[in-house]
């Protein structure tokens, strides 16, 4: 199971908008910083398939400016 941490900057005055389309998505866990203008993003998803589809759901999102990846790591599914 794929779960990364990023840091999401939106672009000038679309923060609200960003952690809107961000706690939209069903992978997402969106969190905005209290004193910056960013938000700490959690994702996790089932397979690299479905990482890299939401990936490219995140880079469509018009009011993020920068995705930032901060840690990555991919768990095994327990049997």
């Amino acid at each position: 199971m794929p779960i990364t941490s990023y840091l999401a900057h939106p672009h000038e005055g679309k923060q609200q908008e960003l952690l809107e389309e961000l706690s939209a998505i069903e992978a997402c866990d969106a969190v905005p910083a209290q004193n910056r203008d960013v938000i700490a993003l959690v994702t996790a998803t089932e397979s690299k398939e479905e990482e890299a589809q939401l990936k490219i759901q995140l880079e469509t999102i018009k009011s993020l400016k920068l995705l930032a990846m901060v840690s990555g790591f991919n768990t095994p599914k327990n049997a």
